[in-house]
């Protein structure tokens, strides 16, 4: 058997939870069936058995077209190249909707069934119109499309599938919920500190982390409003970079700003991506994990800090639900959100007094910070192995080509 996976992110160029579900599906993959991977960039590799083309994004053919739908035209015009070679696969499968076209494209032309994975869905970003305009009806058609055409859709949750059967007509007998996975090999305690020391971090103090994109989505504004609740000799570090759009990174500006103005000189912010290696050791010496998402498939970013032994507290949406044990893996934190557009919490103010709260329940226990550390390990070892993801998702593979 021969799967192609499409996909805008693949290493190198990973900065989201989907490229690292490709990067990890398609090793483990390799060691069950032949595996090629089409994506964003110029990679052109074969490695452990993975086939990686990359082909070029943003090259400026829409330079004169506004910014906003220039971003939507290059994601088109990079899809249609990811098939300038050759198909020779018994399947396809999609991440993203940047990449569905390709897998559109694929099934049509060639006639190999469609495998589409729901990693989020456009309905639920609402936001996206800030970043890009009009083209977010072009990302919800292509999503449509997808979603309708597949033989075969992968929710990364129960959470998520309920969220397809609700904003979605599809048959529930096509949709498998397979979770995302984690190597527990390379994310695993460790004692380096050389990330720490390179961004002002020090490990000897209680450390409150944030790991992610600033983006709506992941609701980083609201733990920098709750650093003031936030018992103040713990360090609250943000590693937050690649926003979505300027607006939101000047809101994240100001909110910073002003806790600062406010006497909060605990905040340190590291205003990149960091890379793998680093994020491990920041998750390895943090005393608690914050994920505060507004909107969350699965939430891989809090696997990765179970997996390295630290305590969590994240926001009750989505599949968070089902990574996070609530009193035992870390808390989860209720989110009265909005039904409409922008889906924010009712009184965001509360939403951050309650981060805080329960952030403050792990920093005065160092007891129950271990015991839920040590909880969040074993589940992240115990559940989200990817070996055993990829041999559900070849299964399903098996399935349609029977």
């Amino acid at each position: 058997m021969k799967v192609l996976l499409f996909t805008r992110e693949y290493p190198p160029y990973v900065y989201g939870g989907a490229g690292v579900h490709v990067e990890y599906l398609a090793g483990e993959l390799a060691k069950l069936m032949h595996v090629e991977v089409r994506c964003f960039g110029d990679q052109d590799t074969v490695n452990e058995g993975v086939r990686v083309k990359g082909f070029p994004f943003g090259k400026g053919s829409f330079a004169h077209v506004d910014k906003k739908l220039s971003g939507a035209l290059d994601t088109f015009e990079t899809n249609l190249e990811t098939l300038s070679e050759q198909v020779d696969a018994d399947l396809v499968h999609v991440h993203t909707w940047y990449a569905h076209l390709g897998g559109i494209l694929a099934k049509t032309l060639y006639g190999i069934p469609l495998v589409h994975t729901v990693h989020s869905l456009e309905p639920l970003r609402p936001w996206k119109r800030e970043q890009l305009g009009c083209g977010y009806d072009m990302s919800s058609w292509i999503e449509r499309t997808s979603l309708g055409l597949a033989d075969a859709v992968i929710a990364v949750s129960q959470g998520t599938k309920d969220d397809i059967l609700e904003h979605f007509d599809i048959d529930p007998a096509k949709i498998t919920v397979i979770y995302n996975g984690i190597n527990v090999d390379q994310y695993h305690p460790t004692d380096e500190t050389a990330a720490l020391d390179k961004y002002g971090v020090d490990p000897n103090k209680p450390i409150v982390l944030f790991v992610g994109r600033i983006t709506r989505q992941k609701g980083i504004v609201h733990l920098v409003n709750a650093v003031k609740y936030i018992n103040p000799d713990a360090q609250v570090v943000l590693c937050a970079g690649a926003p979505d759009t300027k607006e939101v990174l000047a809101e994240m500006e100001a909110a910073v700003k002003h806790v600062r103005q406010e006497g909060c000189k605990n905040v340190i912010w590291i205003q990149e991506m960091v890379t793998k290696d680093e994020a491990i050791q920041l998750y390895s010496h943090a005393t608690v994990f914050c994920c505060p998402s507004i909107y969350e498939p699965f939430g891989i970013i809090n696997l990765e800090a179970m997996a390295c032994r630290t305590a969590v507290v994240a926001s009750a949406v989505g599949g968070i639900k089902e990574v996070v044990i609530d009193g035992v893996t870390g808390y989860l934190v209720p989110l009265e959100q909005l039904h409409v557009a922008p889906f924010e919490p009712v009184d965001p103010d509360v939403f951050s007094r309650d981060l805080a709260a329960a952030i403050n329940k792990v920093l005065d226990d160092p007891q129950l910070a271990d015991a839920m550390a040590a909880a969040g390990q074993k589940r992240a070892r115990d559940v989200f192995s990817w070996a055993s993801i990829a041999q559900q998702t070849k299964d399903l593979y098996d399935s349609l080509l029977k």
